[in-house]
């Protein structure tokens, strides 16, 4: 292992010579924005000592180590024949719409913290090649799990889970999850909701982005002031090699960047545990990074070795299928290194994740639910070999998506589910919370490019089988004044009170006559205009519903208010208009308050719609 360890060592020390390198010769076209350090500092960022250990966003995992060009960016134009921009400038649309976001989030949450958004796009860039190049959904989201090495000590930090395997799919060790990289303990605390959805997802690029910013803002730091801004940079990776990567991007950015496709961005090569990464493409890919190989089995599990240039047949030599004594491990030959003939152990099974040549829908097509209720079915899906076989114990991640608030059983939106012996996976048992909508249930296979499966479901709101009247006298009003009682209805399920259950109240011509009657009885909006019908009323707790004041009009006679509840209970109301009085003054209309005869259903709602007017 002692000859590893010095080769990391020994590539640390010329990545950060170069690094520093960069950073120097961009300093030194004064471009816009370009700190400048003093001797001390100078002598800092050239060390290849780490600064002292302690908490990272990160937990120390490996970063990639590609340095920008050391020209200015070139800017894109749309003359023919013109520059069509750097390739390393051009940032993903939805990436870098995260980024901007997120800097004028901590702009008003922390004024006092000065984050430039080229900062997030530089550790984006050295955490995940921006998202993979910007492999991101129209949420954010990323179309496949990013993920770490394995932090089990083994060349990394040690990181016990504390997930449960919710993000990263282990639940014996942490991994970094995300376009930013962070472990999970650390997003427990940190982590933030950008894009308004209710949830905090270390996947999805808006969240991830805001939560770096608050992170690299922490502790009063002004990142104006270049001491703060390196302490910020080493709090999210405590490696001055890193530092140096991460301060000549930001330069770079600095100097201009260009938006481009999400999906089109460059991938990064170099990473500092030198695992090989797919090459990334010297042009804007015309395979979109979705079909790129992926990343090898020893590659995604942080274990990979690479082999010695000297041929010594230790471990990593691709050698011949174990045909002589200096064959490698790697390769799963049949001679122990050295050649001693003695039968090599067997290469460890393969991880059932890389069996799984697709992922299929095995449950319901879509899923619905009443609000407050259980779903009756799950989602299920099955993985397969390229021959259709199933893939036993593969893990499957399910997500929740939309703007609703279903929830998997004990309240998480995101868990990780093994394959039973068939391939098969179930997600727990989805609850359908109060707010009626549709969402997505996304099942994909961790850590794999493959194409996911989309469930959609519908929460639809509570039906009411009755609707009761609960006032006990006639609604009895004279012409020109207003009702002294306001209607109060009950709705019930099954004879139980109904929360929550949707309503609608029309005044109406009949009662075999459903249209909108232009004369009688109203209510009045927000303006004071009248209205004669209310929607997206709700019943309360109690499912009652307590409707707005009624005025009269200047018409004496019977009139009809109904109320229908979305399920088809339907109350209907008599409401006696009668004669004024002789010689009493009509004090309790004003003359924009008198119903005209053009007043018609799209005019209404009530100033409450969508509670419980009153209640």
């Amino acid at each position: 292992m002692a000859p590893v360890i010095g080769k990391r060592l020994r590539k640390a020390t010329v990545t950060t010579a170069v690094a520093a390198a960069a950073v120097a010769a961009l300093a030194a076209s004064q471009a816009p924005g370009v700190a400048t350090t003093d001797k001390a500092q100078g002598e800092q960022a050239a060390d290849t000592t780490p600064p002292p250990g302690g908490d990272s966003a990160t937990g120390n995992s490996p970063y990639y180590t590609d340095l920008p060009p050391l020209h200015s960016p070139v800017p894109p134009t749309s003359k023919p024949g013109g520059a069509k921009g750097d390739p390393e400038a051009g940032l993903p649309a939805t990436v870098l719409d995260a980024y901007k976001k997120a800097e004028a989030a901590v702009r008003t949450a922390k004024p006092g913290c000065n984050l430039p958004w080229q900062l997030l796009a530089a550790i984006g860039k050295v955490e995940s090649g921006q998202a993979r190049g910007g492999r991101v959904d129209d949420e954010g989201t990323t179309l496949t799990p990013i993920l770490g090495p394995v932090l089990d000590g083994n060349g990394f930090a040690r990181i016990t889970d504390t997930d449960g395997g919710a993000f990263d799919g282990d639940t014996t060790h942490d991994r970094a999850v995300g376009p930013m990289q962070f472990i999970p303990s650390t997003w427990a605390t940190s982590g933030q909701d950008g894009n308004g959805d209710g949830e905090k997802d270390p996947n999805n690029i808006y969240d991830a982005a805001l939560a770096a910013a608050h992170y690299l803002c922490g502790s009063g730091r002004d990142l104006s002031v270049t001491g703060d801004l390196h302490a910020a940079i080493l709090s999210y990776n405590r490696s001055t090699e890193y530092l140096n990567t991460v301060l000549s991007w930001l330069e770079f950015y600095r100097k201009g960047t260009h938006e481009i496709p999400d999906g089109t961005g460059r991938l990064p090569d170099d990473r500092s545990d030198e695992q090989p990464r797919r090459p990334g493409p010297t042009t804007p890919p015309s395979t979109p990074p979705s079909l790129l190989p992926d990343p090898t089995p020893l590659e995604r599990q942080g274990h990979y070795t690479p082999p010695p240039a000297d041929g010594s047949g230790k471990p990593g030599n691709g050698g011949n299928n174990g045909n002589n004594g200096n064959d490698g491990g790697n390769n799963g030959g049949s001679q122990k290194p050295g050649g001693d003939g003695k039968p090599q152990k067997p290469d460890p099974k393969p991880n059932p994740q890389d069996q799984v040549a697709r992922l299929e829908n095995a449950g319901p097509p879509a899923l619905t639910a009443t609000a407050g209720e259980a779903f009756e079915r799950r989602a299920v899906v099955r993985a397969e070999t390229g021959s259709g076989r199933g893939v036993p114990k593969a893990k499957i991640r399910f997500t929740i998506s939309g703007k609703t608030d279903t929830r998997f059983e004990g309240g998480v939106r995101s868990v990780t589910v093994t394959t039973g012996g068939s391939g098969v996976a179930t997600s727990p048992k989805l609850t359908a919370g109060e707010t009626t909508g549709t969402f997505t249930v996304r099942a994909l296979v961790v850590g794999r490019s493959l194409d996911r499966v989309e469930v959609p479901g519908t929460v639809t709101s509570r039906k009411a089988d009755a609707l009761t009247l609960l006032n006990e006298e006639p609604q009895v009003c004279e012409a020109g004044k207003a009702f002294a009682d306001r209607v109060a209805v009950a709705a019930t399920y099954e004879k139980k009170p109904l929360a929550g259950a949707a309503a609608t109240a029309t005044l109406v011509k009949a009662a075999d006559d459903p249209a909108v009657n232009d004369k009688g009885p109203y209510f009045k909006d927000a303006a004071g205009k009248p209205v004669r019908v209310l929607k997206g009323l709700t019943t309360d707790a109690r499912g009652k519903l307590l409707l707005p004041k009624l005025y009269a009009g200047d018409a004496a006679g019977t009139y009809l208010l109904r109320v229908v509840a979305d399920g088809g209970a339907t109350l209907v109301v008599e409401l006696k208009v009668t004669a004024p009085a002789a010689g009493e003054p009509d004090e309790s209309q004003s003359p924009s308050a008198t119903p005209s005869g053009s007043a018609s259903p799209s005019t209404g709602s009530s100033p409450s719609a969508g509670s419980s007017p009153g209640a």
